[in-house]
């Protein structure tokens, strides 16, 4: 299963894990995996255990370093092959300032990672209902521009947390080359890999207009 599962993502360059209501597109990684079956998400004893599968297996494969796993597409779970996530990081790059609350966030993370929700919040002085919104508003702008990504989880509460470092600690490699690559170079790259049509391309697009570029 994670030898498939690495495939379809190298081949691919972009899938999220679970589909969105059991569309085709954009695709995932359950249906490269369960092409022909429809995705039910229920935990209780008499839920399909693939969806509990491919949990755990985005758990692992988010820490494999031979892919790279993210919340970007809408905020969802995310995996990039490692060509795709260089090229779309290059292509994101902005010299556009971020968030102040955004750069408090990866400024603590550059120091340390992988961090927990509950580390990240405590670190960047956003803790608390009140500050839920600041928090998760920060958190897109970082997901976005690819400048985080998520390695494993951490046993910080009753339910596991995901665990998110910065790019540049966890994937040094990946975030030089990125800057070595020029934004055009690496939007032909992206659009002869992905296709005009496709909808993570055509969300990559949306998020460059955003930042102004």
């Amino acid at each position: 299963m994670k030898k498939k599962a690495l495939s379809s993502i190298n081949k691919k360059h972009i899938l999220l894990v679970f589909p969105i209501q059991n569309q085709k597109e954009p695709a995932s990684l359950w249906s490269e995996l369960y092409p022909r079956i429809k995705m039910r998400w229920e935990w209780d004893v008499d839920g399909d255990h693939r969806v509990s599968d491919l949990w755990i297996l985005r758990e692992e494969l988010s820490r494999s370093h031979q892919v790279v796993y993210t919340k970007w597409y809408q905020n969802r779970a995310t995996f990039f092959s490692q060509e795709a996530f260089i090229n779309m990081m290059a292509y994101l790059r902005s010299e556009r300032p971020l968030p102040p609350e955004s750069r408090e966030i990866l400024e603590a993370l550059e120091m340390d990672s992988p961090l927990s929700t509950k580390q990240i919040k405590e670190a960047s002085g956003l803790q608390g209902r009140m500050l839920e919104a600041t928090y998760n508003r920060s958190m897109k702008a970082l997901w976005q521009r690819l400048l985080i990504v998520a390695f494993g989880e951490v046993e910080d509460s009753s339910f596991p947390s995901l665990a998110i470092g910065a790019t540049k600690n966890l994937f040094e490699e990946h975030y030089l080359k990125a800057q070595e690559i020029d934004p055009q170079d690496a939007e032909k790259f992206l659009k002869t890999q992905l296709g005009d049509k496709n909808k993570f391309w055509l969300f990559a697009q949306k998020i460059k207009k955003s930042l102004g570029e």
